[in-house]
């Protein structure tokens, strides 16, 4: 009997929405381009470039989420990580965007879950909701309505299940992203319990190889071998790489992944051809002797990783993967395309060797991204930074800081688990970047030169802190969070106003909005980004705003006037940071004068403020730090004990509620309340640092929905400040 060949599929009939288009007009223009198998950073790095602009300037013409693009989308991620260029990244909000941030219409289907990757790794950059919430919502659905039954691949209804290997790459990837994502270990262990269940379906034990899909259990190829697919077993070494990267390190499931990845690895060695590519036929490639690059680049991808992680010996692999490279690359054109990809439905025995497709470009730059690192860690003496997470929750976009003294000049940030380049900044002597941690994890980041890399993408700038003169000397900064302003010397003489409240702007864009919107000066009014309506009064008294201070005297507190001098010490990307001067005020008697320096890192909603203030006669100062309270019933709520102190404003108009929140990583001596203000009262001792931070948040922002919502999130603040990451710098 004649053996159908999985990589014979059925042709898709889409329709012709091109998907990668450019955020830039000039974009769509290809760049001349340098394509080399030399394995060197700036080599590597010119070739996937290559590679990546032929497709951005010839689209696909499948449909948007589909998941051939969803193989494509993966690699241009990857590419984003290590280019300076952000074309690549911007292509893919554009994606997201047009596809309305959905994943597949058909909900069971794993092939229609692969985008959701995608949106994963996009929410992780910009941590915008909407790039997630379909998703969420669609697989939620999915929990509370699974499939169940037989995975026999002719059984009705049996790809409403993972009952073809190809499913492996597709969607268990998703499912492992959005738990990390969202810290929802749900969708996490529905990919982990559905991988295994295909896995003891399709898997074979004796050749570490999977059968496509049930009908290719009693097929043999010509030399009387088990058919065993090519791009098949790729689609699942990829999908076994995404898994471990995407899974915590402490998990238990982790060994059972590992182990499985090294034994694919080491039977997919064996199959390497002399030329450094794999056939379609993995046990019988002299019945298929055309070259193909969409199966060979996701192994060339999942090896090199396995290099690059350790877990894979580097003696017996890396001049695998080293042939594997400049075979590939043998077949990428001068302007950049791939060629040699099997396309959808064709006989694997005869296509066209110019022949192209999109989830073979993919497959190209995941490998890619994979041989770049393998490059720059080749000269490098890297730094390790070990991250553990000791709380018993996850933490996301917490900020890591390391002595600069201990590492390499321009010192550039290194995803430990993949070529990813992470935003980083040198503030003072302290290198700062963020991460994401479950509960109980260790993370391991690289530092390395700049020097040893080609390239070091554009940051994604999340906060951002200026002085306004054209403003009558505002002070503002802000995060994609939320923004604050305090008052200059100038508006005292301008407007009259003495205030050293801390004034709030609310935000529904993840994007820096400062400097447009004193630009056009017309921040009152809500236009789709958020707006100024927090009033720093109480009627006509003068209140502390969100976090202002003052000396408490037991029934007063005594301010200070509006700051008189500042200095930018940092703004952006991860951190922006700043110092204000106030003059000397009269304090019950004392003289008293201060620096606050405050400072807010990217994800943020809190600003941390360090005042030292000086003061005649001995003795500490009892310092009131004020939120403004309004006639309307709002929701106050506190906790002694933790240190904090929240107010969730009753709604204003059409512009719902603002919220603001100290916390006191000292502790409070007591909460107690003046005309203005709620206060908490915290000692301090002159010359020394006085810290607490200040928050705000807003009902509109798609962060926090009600009060509650509101206190839970400073809940949960003040108890990463109580149990700080732990780092090792080895």
């Amino acid at each position: 009997m004649k053996t159908i060949h999985p990589a014979i599929r059925f042709p898709r009939v889409f329709g012709r929405r091109l998907v990668l288009t450019l955020a830039l007009a000039s974009a769509s223009i290809l760049e001349a381009a340098t394509v080399s198998s030399t394995i060197a950073p700036p080599a590597v790095l010119g070739t996937i470039e290559a590679v990546a602009d032929w497709q951005l300037a010839n689209p696909s013409k499948h449909k948007p989420t589909d998941w051939t693009q969803g193989a494509a989308y993966a690699g241009f991620m990857a590419l984003a990580g290590i280019s300076e260029s952000p074309k690549y990244r911007d292509a893919m909000l554009a994606m997201g965007a047009t596809n309305r941030w959905l994943l597949g219409p058909r909900k069971y289907h794993a092939d229609d879950h692969t985008v959701g990757q995608t949106y994963c790794e996009l929410y992780l950059q910009y941590r915008d909701l909407k790039m997630i919430a379909p998703m969420r919502e669609h697989f939620d659905d999915i929990l509370a309505n699974p499939r169940e039954g037989i995975l026999k691949f002719k059984t009705p209804g049996n790809q409403d299940r993972w009952s073809w290997c190809d499913a492996l790459f597709m969607a268990p990837p998703a499912w492992a992203r959005l738990a990390a994502v969202t810290g929802d270990d749900r969708y996490l262990q529905f990919a982990i319990t559905n991988w295994w269940r295909t896995s003891d379906y399709l898997y074979d034990a004796k050749e570490h190889l999977y059968f496509r899909d049930s009908t290719y259990f009693e097929k043999r190829e010509a030399n009387g071998a088990k058919v065993f697919w090519g791009r098949g077993n790729g689609w699942v070494m990829g999908g076994l790489v995404r898994m471990l990267q995407y899974m915590p390190g402490n998990h238990p499931e982790r060994a059972r992944f590992v182990k499985q990845f090294q034994d694919m690895a080491a039977a997919l060695l064996k199959c390497q051809q002399p030329d450094g590519l794999w056939r379609a036929s993995l046990l019988d490639p002299a019945s298929y002797p055309l070259q193909e690059t969409s199966s060979s680049s996701f192994y060339t991808y999942a090896l090199t990783w396995g290099v690059n992680q350790g877990l894979l010996d580097r003696a017996s692999f890396e001049p695998a993967v080293r042939r594997a490279w400049g075979a590939l690359v043998s077949c990428v054109q001068a302007d950049g395309k791939l060629t040699h990809v099997q396309p959808i439905g064709a006989d694997p025995k005869h296509f066209p060797e110019d022949a192209t497709e999109v989830y073979g470009v993919g497959a190209f730059l995941l490998a890619g991204s994979e041989i770049y690192r393998l490059a720059a860690l080749g000269d490098a003496k890297p730094v390790r930074v070990q991250v553990k997470n000791p709380a018993a929750f996850a933490r996301s976009t917490e900020t890591v800081s390391v002595a600069t003294g201990k590492l390499p000049q321009a010192p550039v940030v290194l995803d430990g688990l993949s070529s990813r380049i992470l935003d980083s900044q040198v503030v003072g002597e302290e290198l700062l970047f963020q991460v994401d941690l479950a509960a109980g994890a260790v993370g391991e980041y690289l530092i390395l030169p700049r020097a040893v890399l080609a390239a070091v993408p554009a940051p994604v700038a999340k906060t951002f802190a200026r002085f306004v003169p054209e403003r009558m000397d505002d002070f503002a900064w802000e995060s994609d969070r939320i923004a604050h302003r305090m008052y200059g010397p100038a508006l005292i003489t301008g407007e009259g106003t003495i205030s050293s409240g801390v004034d709030v702007w609310v935000k529904r864009t993840r994007n820096l909005v400062l400097n447009k919107w004193y630009a056009s000066g017309k921040y009152h009014k809500d236009t789709g980004e958020g707006l100024d309506c927090y009033t720093v009064s109480h009627g006509k008294i003068p209140t502390r705003g969100c976090g202002g201070l003052g000396i408490w005297d037991g029934k007063k507190l005594a301010v200070s006037r509006n700051f008189k001098s500042h200095r930018v010490i940092a703004t952006g990307p991860v951190r922006s940071e700043f110092e204000l001067t106030y003059e000397t005020w009269d304090a019950a008697g004392r003289k008293v004068s201060e620096v606050k320096r405050l400072n807010i890192d990217a994800n943020a909603n809190f600003t941390r403020a360090e005042s030292i203030f000086m003061a005649d006669g001995k003795g500490l100062l009892n310092i009131g730090v004020g939120i403004a309270k309004r006639d309307e019933q709002g929701a106050r709520a506190d906790d002694l004990k933790a240190g904090w102190l929240t107010y969730w404003e009753a709604p204003t108009g059409t512009n719902g509620n603002i919220a603001c929140a100290l916390v006191f990583p000292a502790g409070v001596k007591e909460f107690t309340k003046d005309a203005a203000n709620f206060l908490a009262i915290a000692p301090a001792t002159p010359g020394k640092p006085f810290v607490y931070y200040l928050g705000a948040g807003w009902s509109k922002s798609g962060d926090f929905a009600d009060a509650a919502a509101w206190q839970n999130s400073v809940a949960d603040f003040a108890r990463r400040l109580a149990t700080p990451l732990e780092v090792k710098v080895q």
